[in-house]
């Protein structure tokens, strides 16, 4: 009864040590990306662990080791994500050696780890009931939450991303597959993994009536969706012969404008011409001369400012926390886009592409914008045309009172 009074405290000791030196790499070191392979994941499996130990009726040296295992088996994802298990060995043999764990149970705790990682056999007892307890919430109520997270981790780490129907059949297959492997770990959890099966059964089905009602809605909506489509096209047509328009006009004006600016500028300055002298000689030419002048470069400006091209841009797109679903953002205009990463703005377009209310609400968003821009560009060719006749009337008239003055 001596040795086995000696080892109780003993093994409490180094446990409760590897949990506290466990729990603290996770919390320094684990990646945000990891929302299932966390400390809790990883107390869970000690927790099971020490329970199938003990109906495994384990001696206390096994019951150590296995616990031991099962605290160190998933510190491996802290550094790489496939093949943990073997950096998780390295860690445990680290940690271990520094606290003059013997060497024998050191490389007995390593096998147990390594018998986690898929392709490595479970020959030993302690290897299978390690590798229950990893997979013990396969059998307990938290299966299919457990679940999800591990759907949003492999989203985040390898890119995989699913439907509901097919993570519900990967993982109504998964359960399937799955056999606890030693006696206790059949008898813990066998009863449960049953009923799992069965509710991700009934799952997958109720996935799969949502899919063919929302299948059947769109079949209902196709004659309603060529209309919004033919609409968009309708409205986008409509606006670039809109700015067409807008452009070949405020063209004219520019080069109306221009080339009376230039006949004036030519003739005033010339000393061989007949205008040239008559301006110097009656200095009171000035006044209707400087009026067609000044209206004319007024005219030219603003026909300048219409064409030229409108971006509009929102620097606060890059701190944007959800890109797509910002309704003043439009993904399909390049004043937008282009003020984003490669990478935010390929995940837009495919957050688009998966909603066809967010598509929609881009085009709409897109046409307002279009709109604003017209709406300037005529809004700028009716001052410009505005200020043109009246400068032409200010000068006939100027002209007019000249002519009568000199009379």
């Amino acid at each position: 009864m001596e040795p086995t009074s000696l080892l109780k405290p003993a093994k409490a000791e180094i446990v409760k040590q590897a949990k506290a030196y466990v729990e603290q790499l996770f919390d320094q070191r684990l990646p945000r990306q990891l929302v299932y392979h966390t400390f809790k994941h990883t107390n869970t499996v000690a927790k099971e662990a020490a329970a199938l130990g003990q109906a495994a009726r384990l001696s206390p040296a096994d019951q150590e080791a296995l616990v031991l295992a099962a605290w160190f088996h998933d510190t491996g994802y802290l550094d790489r994500y496939d093949g943990h298990e073997y950096r998780s060995m390295e860690l445990a043999e680290e940690w271990l050696t520094q606290k003059g764990y013997p060497a024998e149970r050191i490389a007995l705790i390593k096998d147990i780890i390594r018998a986690t990682h898929r392709d490595e056999p479970r020959d030993t007892e302690l290897q299978k009931l390690l590798v229950d307890a990893d997979l013990s919430n396969l059998g307990r109520e938290d299966c299919l939450a457990d679940a999800e997270l591990l759907r949003t981790e492999w989203e985040a780490t390898h890119g995989k991303v699913y439907s509901n129907i097919e993570w519900a059949e990967f993982q109504l297959d998964f359960l399937l597959q799955h056999k606890y492997l030693s006696d206790a770990g059949q008898e813990r959890y066998g009863a449960r993994l049953k009923e799992n099966i069965q509710e991700q059964r009934k799952s997958l089905k109720k996935q799969e009536k949502k899919a063919k009602k929302k299948e059947e809605e769109a079949e209902g909506f196709a004659e309603g969706k060529r209309g919004v489509e033919t609409m968009f096209r309708a409205t986008y047509s409509q606006h670039q012969r809109l700015s067409q328009m807008a452009d070949q006009k405020a063209n004219m004006m520019i080069s109306l404008n221009t080339v009376l600016l230039s006949v004036i500028i030519t003739y005033l300055g010339a000393k061989t011409s007949t205008i040239g002298p008559a301006f110097t000689k009656n200095p009171v030419l000035a006044v209707p001369m400087g009026l067609l002048v000044a209206t004319a470069l007024a005219s030219v400006v603003t026909a300048i400012l219409s064409a030229q091209p409108d971006v509009t841009s929102f620097k606060w797109l890059r701190r944007s926390p959800q890109i797509a679903t910002n309704r003043r953002v439009n993904l399909l205009f390049f004043g937008n886009f282009t003020k984003l990463s490669l990478d935010n703005f390929q995940e837009g377009m495919h957050e688009l592409m998966r909603d066809r209310e967010l598509l929609y609400n881009n085009m709409i968003t897109d046409i307002y914008y279009l709109g604003e821009v017209l709406a300037r560009k005529y809004r700028l060719l009716r001052i410009s045309y505005t200020i043109f006749m009246v400068g032409l009337i200010l000068t006939a008239l100027a002209f007019a009172i000249v002519m009568l003055y000199k009379a």
